[in-house]
């Protein structure tokens, strides 16, 4: 029998409610009666069996309008435990990886996937809970052209597909960076974000391995539409949220590797909030699996990851989250119209008094 902590929310519900229960949970939690499932093709049913991966995706409609065209496109979200022992050689580990996220994006690109984004430094095992550095330094690479985003060059060309690749970035002076890659439809690096905000909580202290981010907030206008990325603990922060918004983003991306005692009350909440607060649509990606290390001194760390990724509209209807124990792929077919449609319609935009708080904010300093 399932653990109840390793159920999902709405898996615990489904199981306790009748079906006009569950409609009216839905309305009231997830924003809709259904959740618009789309129907899965029969070789991606054959995959998440094969590679014991979840896969689950659902559609967010907009009105018609006279004048705009629909503008529908494909999200995949994708989170996914590592493979190899952390004990094992660098090159072992990062190529078991590369292996298991080629199978997912294969099945994401079977179900037209168009803009496909990854976990937080997904290549590797997240070690900062060691405390330490130098055994780990050769996962660190080159956001232009390291291993992963060579690697994700040829998927995103095969595919047609845009990817956002968040590695542990290390540039020409040897500084290291929590950087999310964004290659397009080409295959052709497009550019990066650098982490604006880091954790110094418990072993969660990220300080001592790399810098603060200096690439402010960057939206990136892909074939598809316009994209940013809000990483890991920027979650917590709504300015940041926020500057996304004002430099033109219609899907932010927040990947991410948190575990229960950080913030899992809260998880699906933040991210939700800032969807309805800034009118685009928010993707939440977090790491799964447990990750076990030994340190130098003999002791050992032990984290374990939750999953759950999902995403909300700007409406704020969201999706189900994905397992909690499991791989996973969401899908979720959007309508980018939608973002201007809710913007006119709640106008949190035309009432934001923007210039009061700037003039405010600047007087503190």
């Amino acid at each position: 029998m399932e653990s109840c902590s390793n159920k999902t929310l709405d898996k615990i519900v489904k199981e306790n409610l009748n079906l006009e229960q569950l409609k009216e949970f839905n309305r009231i939690y997830y924003g809709r009666e259904d959740h618009c499932e789309i129907k899965l093709k029969q070789a991606s049913l054959t995959a998440s069996e094969k590679y014991n991966l979840e896969v689950a995706a659902y559609t967010f409609s907009a009105l018609n309008e006279e004048v705009r065209k629909p503008r529908i496109i494909k999200l995949g979200l994708v989170q996914h435990s590592i493979v190899l022992s952390t004990s094992e050689s660098i090159l072992d580990q990062r190529k078991s990886i590369f292996n298991k996220v080629e199978n997912i994006i294969t099945v994401a690109a079977s179900e037209g996937v168009q803009i496909l984004c990854l976990q937080e430094t997904w290549s590797m095992p997240f070690f900062l809970c060691t405390g330490e550095k130098d055994r780990w330094s050769d996962f660190a690479e080159s956001a232009e052209n390291g291993a992963s985003t060579e690697f994700l060059k040829q998927l995103a060309k095969k595919h047609s597909m845009v990817i956002i690749s968040p590695i542990l970035e290390k540039d020409n002076s040897c500084v290291w960076w929590n950087t999310a890659v964004v290659i397009d439809e080409k295959g052709n690096y497009m550019g990066k974000h650098r982490k604006n905000h880091l954790p110094s909580v418990g072993s969660f202290s990220e300080t001592a391995y790399y810098a603060t981010g200096n690439t402010g907030h960057p939206v990136f206008d892909t074939k598809y539409g316009k994209i940013a990325i809000n990483i890991c603990y920027g979650r917590h922060h709504a300015l940041n949220w926020l500057m996304f918004a004002l430099n033109g983003a219609e899907i932010v991306f927040n990947p991410s590797a948190t575990i229960s005692e950080f913030g899992e009350s809260f998880w699906g909440i933040e991210a939700r909030t800032a969807a309805v607060a800034n009118g685009y649509f928010t993707c939440s990606i977090n790491r799964v699996g447990t990750e076990n290390f030994e340190k130098k001194d003999g002791k050992k760390v032990l984290r374990r990851y939750y999953g759950s990724s999902y995403v909300t509209a700007p409406n704020g209807c969201r999706t189900p989250g994905l397992s909690k124990v499991k791989d996973g792929l969401l899908i979720a077919e959007v309508d980018l119209n939608l973002c201007r449609q809710v913007k006119d319609h709640w106008g949190f935009q035309m009432t934001a008094r923007l210039e009061m708080y700037a003039r405010e904010l600047n007087n503190m300093q």
